[in-house]
């Protein structure tokens, strides 16, 4: 296969807070561009990968943008579709971490304030006539996330294909991305119907509670999804538990520095996708993750550079200890980490 990832999703343009605050009292943003998938994308790029994100944009200034950033990366962007009569999606968001609470009262817990432009959107036409599943499949990998499934019914349906059994299918890693203002009450346990089907599953700890009611931390969770021969489950900042067949590895987050805690999920898919595409150990691919979650969080838009490949490895190498000491602030992944 000439691909060794293949991301489809919706990737949007971003505005970012120029200061603190309510939505309501910011008076300017500055434009990025956000997408779980690309996120990974990207990321997977800088790590060294060959990597195509699949998706469609408007025809329009704002789908120029997004794909000629993500072009920028490294990422093949060849079968992004165009389309003439939707319109490329567009949010708007204050710092802080995603809520996954009903009530949907954000600020008040100093979680962020999203606010989206996406209905009707040019991605929200992927579809199985619009996207190709050749192109799809030449891969090792496809990565997809519950977020397109919320984007329209000719999504689900698509996301209903490229997660269930079919000839020539590549390992299909699914992220959940439980968004709670996506979904309704009861909808999102397609999500785990969707997570049922695929190889490699990433989700949240605190997702796997609001979206299908499950406790019983990380045993919990795996009990609710046998099926998926690997299953990470994040702990938010105390760590990350992958369940591979029997076996369970845990492995605690490091402390960092944040600038901005979106994208971090995304970085950890990233690092974690690489480190199991070369092979190394589940410890291993679980520290991948956290550093380049690190990273994402040393910046404060959606994407960021990860470590260089040959100074993931080598705080990857590190002893428990060593580890556990491990401090990152602003601008380590473009330099040594301090492990002192």
């Amino acid at each position: 296969m000439s691909t060794d990832v293949v991301c489809l999703g919706e990737t949007m343009v971003t505005f970012l807070p120029s200061q603190a605050g309510r939505l309501a009292d910011v008076p300017s943003f500055q434009r990025a561009v956000g997408g779980a998938e690309s996120n990974v994308a990207c990321a997977l790029a800088g790590a060294g990968h060959s990597v195509r994100w699949v998706s469609r944009v408007g025809r329009d200034g704002f789908g120029d943008h997004v794909v000629e950033a993500i072009a920028g990366r490294g990422v093949d962007v060849g079968f992004v579709g165009r389309d003439v009569g939707r319109a490329t999606g567009v949010y708007f968001r204050t710092a802080g971490e995603r809520s996954t609470a009903a009530d949907g009262k954000a600020e008040a817990d100093g979680l962020a304030e999203v606010v989206y432009y996406r209905a009707g959107s040019a991605a929200s036409a992927m579809s199985t006539e619009t996207v190709d599943l050749a192109v799809v499949d030449d891969a090792r990998v496809l990565h997809v996330s519950g977020i397109t499934a919320a984007l329209s019914e000719d999504c689900l349906d698509l996301m209903r294909l490229l997660t269930g059994p079919r000839p020539g299918r590549p390992v299909v890693s699914f992220d959940v991305n439980y968004r709670v203002g996506l979904w309704g009450a009861g909808e999102a346990l397609v999500l785990l119907e969707l997570a049922r089907g695929c190889d490699l599953v990433f989700v949240g700890e605190d997702e796997a509670a609001a979206a299908w009611g499950v406790t019983g931390g990380p045993a919990g969770v795996r009990a609710a999804l046998p099926e998926p021969e690997v299953l990470v489950v994040k702990q938010g900042s105390a760590g990350a538990t992958a369940f591979v067949g029997e076996e369970a590895v845990f492995v605690p987050a490091l402390r960092v520095e944040v600038a901005g805690a979106v994208g971090a999920g995304d970085g950890f898919a990233a690092g974690f996708l690489s480190a199991t595409l070369r092979g190394l150990s589940v410890r291993d691919r679980l520290r991948h993750g956290h550093l380049t979650a690190a990273a994402a969080l040393s910046v404060p838009g959606d994407v960021a550079e990860p470590p260089s490949r040959a100074e993931a490895d080598r705080l990857a190498a590190l002893d428990d200890e060593a580890w556990a000491r491990l401090r990152l602030g602003p601008g380590w992944n473009e330099e040594k980490a301090n492990a002192s």
